[in-house]
């Protein structure tokens, strides 16, 4: 079943010195299934959580979502085997001080063999062409050349779907468009948020995010199409000098 299906899902969080809870998310349901589907949105509207959904580092506090029949409350482990995620900023998932390094770690479980371990990463590395910066420190290396290594790693564990959230946040022109055509070029499904209405363009569904809500579904013309409308109007009702969420 290859496929990921949310029903009826709410999330909510207790908000700090109160008994009360915020709802960051109100009963989606979706059948996502198309090879690039895209979410885009305010900041706080509820993509990051919509997306970290997929992989189980948020639980559902109503509903269910199930990735290629597995659900990801109690077949996490099953679920993240599945569907790798790369963060906004790498920094915060790459853990060791080279790319190799990092790439043979994501590799450990799959290549007990240390020689085999390392002839894989190699590979891989080359397959990005990060092999040239392999043994350089990850502090030394551009937003863009950071990214495509998460990337890699994750890629390691040959998940059949990545999500990316908000992924070119960081990246000039010259690396959003490697990380574009890197993207591109991938045979597994992608998830990705973001706010380059470009990079959403490329997508073949994208899904509009509103105060929690799915606001509009559809192809990305459309969706844009919609999301700018939401932008105006917003603009349009906040009160002079001040500026909308």
């Amino acid at each position: 079943m290859n496929s990921i299906s949310l029903t009826g899902v709410s999330v909510r969080v207790a908000v700090d010195g109160s008994n009360a809870h915020k709802t960051l998310l109100h009963d989606v349901s979706l059948d996502l299934s198309e090879r690039r589907i895209g979410v885009i949105g305010a900041n706080g509207s509820g993509k990051s959580t919509l997306l970290r959904l997929l992989n189980g580092l948020v639980e559902p506090s109503e509903g269910t979502v199930v990735v290629h029949g597995e659900d990801t409350v109690a077949s996490v482990r099953r679920v993240r085997g599945n569907v790798g995620f790369v963060f906004t900023d790498p920094l915060s998932q790459l853990v060791m001080p080279t790319g190799r390094e990092d790439v043979e770690l994501s590799l450990r479980r799959s290549f007990k063999n240390g020689r085999e371990r390392a002839s894989r990463a190699e590979a891989l590395l080359d397959r990005f062409g990060l092999l040239p910066l392999a043994d350089q420190s990850i502090y030394e290396l551009s937003g863009g050349e950071r990214q495509l290594l998460a990337l890699a790693a994750v890629l390691a564990v040959e998940p059949q779907v990545l999500v990316l959230d908000e992924p070119s946040t960081l990246l000039d022109l010259r690396n959003r468009e490697l990380l574009r055509r890197t993207v591109a070029g991938l045979d597994q499904q992608v998830i990705m948020s973001t706010h380059d209405l470009d990079l959403a363009l490329d997508m073949d569904r994208v899904l509009v995010v509103e105060s929690g809500r799915i606001v509009f579904d559809g192809g990305a013309a459309d969706a844009i199409a919609h999301y700018r409308a939401l932008c105006l109007a917003a603009l349009d009702e906040a009160p002079a000098g001040e500026s909308p969420r």
